[in-house]
C-alpha cells in the first residue's frame, strides 16, 4: 500500500517545482495558483527572493503549489495513494490530493493560515528548539519543570528521540537546559519566526475556525490521516476540525507513519520539495520503502518504480 505525504514549512527553497513546467498538469497547478491568490507565487517559487519565499504567509501556499503540482503530476501518469498524511502544514496539501479541499480554497487559507500565525506572537516572543536523543515523555518533562508559568511544550513529534519544542523564548531556552540535564544529546534552536504548535498560537486559530468552518469540503477520497490524533479522516467534517485544532496542537509525526504501517502502508512518496519526512519515516520504521519526488525525474522513478506494466 502507497502513502503520499506532504512537507511543511522548512523544505521550501528558491526554485522549487522550476523543472515541473515541462508536465502540462504541473504548470497548470502553478497557473491556478497564481489565479487564485491573485499574485505570481510562481516567480516566487522560482526565482525568489528567498526573504520573501520565507515570510510564513508566503511558504505556506507555496509548498501547497509544488505539491500539488508533483501529485498532479504523479496520479496523471497512474500512481495513487491508498493514504495521505502531510506534515503541519502539508496536511492542508493532503487535503488537496484527497479532493477534501479545493486546491484554490486551500491556498487562500494557508496564506492567511501563516499570517495569522506570525502575528500571535511578536518577534522575538516565541522560540523553537529540537531536541534530539531525548524520548517525549522526558521532554514533556522538561518542559512542565522549565515552564515557571511561561509556555512552553512538545510541538514536533517527529520520531523516536526526536522532538520539537515551541514556546516563550526564555521558557524554551529553560525547557533545553532542562533536557540536557535530563541526557539529551543535543539542543538546537530552530530558526523560525513564531513559535508554532503550542498554546501562544490561540489567537492564530481563533481567526482561522471560521475560515475553515465556512469552507466547501467533500469528504476525501482516500483517509487523510491527522495529525492531532494520529486517526485516519474519511469525512470532511472531522477533516475540518483537525486543522483547526492542529494550530495549537503538536504534530504527531511518530505516531502517524506508525498509524499508516498499522493499516498496511509499506511504501511513501514524499510528495514536494526536500526529504525532511523521508529521512524521518526512516528512523520510525526501518522496513518502510521510502522515496522523494520533487521533479521530472523523480516523478519518472515513482512512475517506474510503482505501476505495474
Amino acid at each position: 500500500m502507497i502513502a503520499f505525504v506532504f512537507p511543511g514549512q522548512g523544505s521550501q527553497k528558491v526554485g522549487m517545482g522550476q523543472a515541473l513546467t515541462g508536465l502540462p498538469e504541473s504548470r497548470e497547478a502553478f497557473e491556478q495558483a497564481d489565479s487564485a491568490l491573485g499574485l505570481s507565487l510562481t516567480t516566487l517559487c522560482f526565482e525568489g527572493p528567498e526573504d520573501q519565499l520565507r515570510l510564513t504567509e508566503n511558504t505556506q501556499p507555496a509548498l501547497v503549489a509544488v505539491s500539488t503540482a508533483v501529485a498532479r503530476a504523479l496520479t496523471t501518469r497512474g500512481v495513487r495513494p491508498d493514504f495521505v498524511a502531510g506534515h503541519s502544514l502539508g496536511e492542508y496539501s493532503a487535503h488537496v490530493a484527497a479532493g477534501t479541499l479545493g486546491f484554490g480554497d486551500a491556498l487562500r487559507t494557508v496564506r492567511n493560515r501563516g499570517r495569522y500565525m506570525q502575528e500571535a506572537v511578536p518577534v522575538g516572543e516565541g522560540a523553537m528548539a529540537a531536541i534530539l536523543g531525548l524520548d517525549a515523555e522526558d521532554v514533556a518533562q522538561a518542559c512542565q519543570e522549565a515552564a515557571d508559568g511561561a509556555v512552553v511544550s512538545p510541538a514536533n513529534l517527529n520520531a523516536p528521540c526526536q522532538v520539537v519544542i515551541a514556546g516563550a523564548t526564555a521558557a524554551v531556552e529553560r525547557a533545553g537546559a532542562r533536557a540536557k540535564e535530563r541526557g539529551a544529546r543535543r539542543v538546537m534552536p530552530l530558526p523560525v519566526s513564531a513559535p508554532f504548535h503550542c498554546a501562544l498560537m490561540q489567537p492564530a486559530q481563533d481567526r482561522l475556525a471560521p475560515e475553515l468552518r465556512g469552507l466547501v469540503v467533500a469528504d476525501p477520497d482516500v483517509p487523510v490521516v491527522a495529525n492531532l490524533d494520529a486517526e485516519p479522516k474519511r469525512d470532511g467534517a472531522a477533516a475540518i476540525e483537525a486543522l483547526v485544532e492542529q494550530v495549537t496542537a503538536p504534530v504527531r509525526w511518530e505516531q502517524v507513519v506508525r498509524r499508516l504501517a498499522s493499516e498496511g502502508v509499506d511504501t511513501y512518496v514524499e510528495v514536494g520539495p526536500g526529504s525532511v519526512l523521508s529521512g524521518l519515516i526512516r528512523k520510525i520504521d526501518r522496513e518502510a520503502r521510502v522515496m522523494s519526488v520533487c521533479d521530472p525525474d523523480g516523478v519518472e522513478q515513482a512512475v517506474s518504480a510503482l505501476t505495474s506494466a
